[in-house]
């Protein structure tokens, strides 16, 4: 497996389509004209991950105000998805499953953790035109700083 550099802000996005929990996919190249939040997180079912994609959920209004679109991605299957967006009450946000080829998506984004075999714990927002312009590796043990992006995003919006 050839090592990809870690996506930087200027980087063009790289496209990707994956399904999410209710088996729908999601095209971010679809998305242009939005701002997209790929919130990457390790695993479903811990408790860490289950806090980042919940802030996503209940600032979902907020950020579809501010013309972004939050999604959630690991390397799970969408079963697993599907089954824990229920158990977090998670109805609006796409879930996304990096699950076939194993972890593609994280690793065209140079945040697949090899020796773990999921991503880094990391948000990237993507432009309306396709551009990274943010990009945060977190702890592994922690929780993200959603209202950090949710600013971000408004000085982008201003």
């Amino acid at each position: 497996m050839t090592h990809v550099p870690m996506v930087k802000p200027g980087d063009p996005a790289k496209n990707f389509s994956l399904k999410d929990q209710n088996d729908k996919t999601f095209g971010l190249y679809e998305q242009t004209g939005k701002h997209v939040l790929l919130s990457f997180h390790p695993l479903a079912w811990t408790d860490f991950c289950a806090a980042q994609m919940t802030s996503l959920e209940d600032n979902r209004e907020l950020l579809a105000s501010i013309n972004c679109v939050p999604v959630g991605i690991s390397v799970d299957s969408r079963p697993c998805k599907r089954a824990w967006a229920a158990s977090l009450s998670i109805k609006h946000t796409p879930l996304l499953c990096d699950f076939w080829p194993h972890g593609a998506v994280a690793q065209k984004y140079g945040l697949f953790r090899d020796e773990n075999g999921f991503s880094e714990r990391a948000n990237v927002v993507v432009d309306k035109n396709q551009l990274v312009v943010f990009v945060k590796v977190y702890p592994i043990h922690s929780i993200p700083d959603i209202q950090e992006v949710i600013v971000f995003l408004q000085k982008l919006a201003a």
